[in-house]
C-alpha cells in the first residue's frame, strides 16, 4: 500500500487518524502496531512473517546483549550476522548467483525465486542500529516487545524511511503528547509531500522512463539531457516527498521524526551534497561503519579506504546491481578527490561554478543509478556529451508541453531556498509598514496556505484518479 494511493488516502488513513486523539499512549501504541502490521501485510502476508521473525530475533538479541558483559559481544555478532544474512538472502542471493554465472558460464548455478520484501533495507537497518546501540549502552534493552515491534514496523517510515534510530525516538513511545498545532503541521507536511510525489515526481518520471527505455542509438544530446534532468527532478521530489509524508503522518500521532533532506541540489560540493541528501542513511553509515572503521582519525590512506568502503556498501544497499555499486564508488571517489585537495581549488572558484560542478557530478551519477546496465549508462552518458548528434532536437520538444514547463519551473523553485527567502523578505517588508500590516499579513498568509494545500490535495487526488501511472521507486531498494 502506497501513501500516494487512493486506498491509503480514503480508506486506511481515515480509519487510523481518529486514534491519534487517544491520550492513553500505550493503547495508541497497540493500535498503531496493529495498523502497521495491516499496512505491511497488504503487500503480502509472507513478507510480514519475515519482518516478525526479524523483530523477535532482534528483541532476543537485545535482551541477551544487555544480560552479561561476558557474552554481549557474541550475541551482538550473532544479531549482525542474522540481520545481514537475511538481507543477503532476500536481496543479494540472486545478484551473487547471476554474477557467478557470468564469470563461470560453463558451470551455472540455478537462480532462486525468492521475492524481495518491500522495505527490507529499511527495517533491517533499524534492527541493526538497535542491537548495536544496546551493545554500546546508549540505552537499556527494550523489555516490552510491543514497543520494539512498533519501532520497527511504524507504518509512516516502514517502507521508505527515513531511517530512525531507536535512541532518537524510544522516549516518544512512552511519553508523547499530541496537540492541534502538531496535527495541523502534520497535515500540511503530508499534503506537501503528496504534491511533490504525485504532481511533480510522477510528471517527470514518465519522461525519464520513456527516454531511458530508448535504445542507445535512438538518443541524441537533447533527449539524453532531458532524460537525466527529468530523473534528477523525479528522484528528489519522489524521495523527499515520501519523507515529508512520513514526517507528517508521524507528527499527526505526536512523533517527531528527523529530517531526511535539506535542499541537496543547492550544494556546492559532493561533501555538502551528502550532508543534505538522504541524511538518515548517510549518518547511519557514518556512525555504524565509517567511524568504527577509523573514520578520518587515522592516516589519509585509511580515511580514503574507509570512504570508498562506505560508498561501495551504500551503493549496494540501494540495490542488487553493479550499476548501484558503480554509483556508490563514483561518489566515494569524488569525496576522496575533494579531501585530496580538489575542495581547496573549488573554494577559490565562483559560487555558480561550484554549484554547476556539483550538479553535473550528481547528474552523471544518477545515470548509473537509473540505467539498466553499465553499458546502457555509458552509452547514455556518451549521448549527453555528443554535441554533434543532435539532429533530433524536435523529439525532445515532443515531451515539453505547457504543463511540464510549469512543473519544471516549480521544481526549480522548490528545490532551492527561494521559497524561504521570499517568505522572509515579504514578512520583513510588511512588518516595516506602520499600522497593523502584520495582522493582515498573518491572515493573508493563513488563507493562502490553506487554499494552496487544498488545491495541491485536489490536484493530487485527480491525478491519481485519472491515471494508473504511479511508479514506486523504492521497489529497487
Amino acid at each position: 500500500m502506497l501513501f500516494s494511493s487512493l486506498l491509503f488516502l480514503f480508506l486506511f488513513l481515515p480509519l487510523v487518524i481518529p486514534f491519534s486523539l487517544i491520550r492513553h499512549v500505550r493503547l495508541q501504541n497497540y493500535i498503531l502496531l496493529l495498523a502497521s502490521l495491516v499496512f505491511y501485510a497488504w503487500g503480502g502476508v509472507s513478507y510480514t512473517l519475515i519482518m516478525i521473525i526479524s523483530i523477535l530475533l532482534n528483541y532476543a538479541c537485545g535482551l541477551l546483549i544487555s544480560r552479561s558483559e561476558r557474552t554481549s559481544k557474541t550475541f551482538l555478532i550473532t544479531g549482525i550476522i542474522f540481520n545481514l544474512g537475511m538481507l543477503g538472502v532476500f536481496k543479494y542471493l540472486n545478484f551473487l548467483v547471476g554474477t557467478y554465472n557470468e564469470i563461470f558460464p560453463f558451470h551455472p548455478v540455478k537462480q532462486t525465486h525468492i521475492a524481495l520484501p518491500i522495505g527490507i533495507s529499511f527495517f533491517t537497518f533499524h534492527g541493526l542500529s538497535y542491537i548495536i546501540d544496546v551493545y554500546r549502552k546508549k540505552f537499556p534493552a527494550q523489555k516490552d516487545l510491543s514497543i520494539l515491534a512498533l519501532y520497527i514496523t511504524l507504518f509512516p517510515q516502514l517502507i521508505a524511511g527515513p531511517i530512525i534510530r531507536y535512541k532518537d525516538i524510544y522516549t516518544q513511545f512512552i511519553d508523547r503528547k499530541n496537540s492541534s498545532a502538531k496535527f495541523a503541521y502534520g497535515i500540511k507536511r503530508f499534503i506537501i509531500g503528496l504534491g511533490k510525489k504525485v504532481i511533480i515526481a510522477n510528471t517527470f518520471a514518465s519522461i525519464a522512463d520513456s527516454i531511458f527505455s530508448l535504445q542507445p542509438g535512438s538518443l541524441n544530446f537533447s533527449l539524453a539531457w532531458l532524460g537525466i534532468i527529468s530523473y534528477t527532478i523525479q528522484i528528489y521530489f519522489d524521495f523527499s516527498g515520501y519523507s515529508d509524508m512520513a514526517i507528517g503522518i508521524g507528527r499527526m500521532f505526536g512523533f517527531r521524526f528527523p529530517e531526511n533532506f535539506n535542499l541537496p541540489y543547492i550544494a556546492q560540493s559532493i561533501q555538502e551534497f551528502w550532508r543534505r541528501w538522504h541524511i538518515s542513511l548517510s549518518t547511519w553509515f557514518r556512525d555504524y561503519l565509517y567511524i568504527p572503521l577509523g573514520g578520518n582519525q587515522e592516516r589519509a590512506s585509511k580515511t580514503f579506504r574507509n570512504l570508498v568502503t562506505v560508498f561501495f556498501l551504500c551503493g549496494l544497499w540501494h540495490g542488487a546491481s553493479w550499476t548501484f555499486v558503480i554509483w556508490g564508488l563514483y561518489h566515494g571517489l569524488f569525496l576522496v578527490a575533494e579531501r585530496l585537495g580538489w575542495k581547496n581549488i573549488l573554494n577559490k572558484a565562483p559560487k555558480i561554478l561550484r554549484h554547476i560542478y556539483t550538479l553535473l557530478v550528481v547528474m552523471i551519477g544518477w545515470v548509473f543509478f537509473r540505467a539498466d546496465s553499465f553499458g546502457h549508462a555509458i552509452a547514455f552518458i556518451g549521448s549527453m556529451f555528443s554535441f554533434t548528434k543532435d539532429a533530433g532536437f524536435n523529439y525532445a520538444v515532443y515531451y515539453l508541453n505547457n504543463e511540464v514547463i510549469l512543473y519544471f519551473v516549480l521544481a526549480l523553485f522548490f528545490a532551492t531556498s527561494l521559497p524561504k527567502m521570499t517568505y522572509l523578505w515579504l514578512k520583513k517588508f510588511v512588518v516595516a509598514i506602520p499600522g497593523r500590516p502584520k495582522r493582515i499579513f498573518n491572515t493573508v498568509q493563513y488563507l493562502l496556505l490553506s487554499t494552496s494545500l487544498l488545491g495541491i490535495f485536489v490536484m493530487a487526488v485527480l491525478a491519481l484518479a485519472t491515471s494508473s501511472y504511479n511508479p514506486f521507486i523504492y521497489f529497487r531498494f
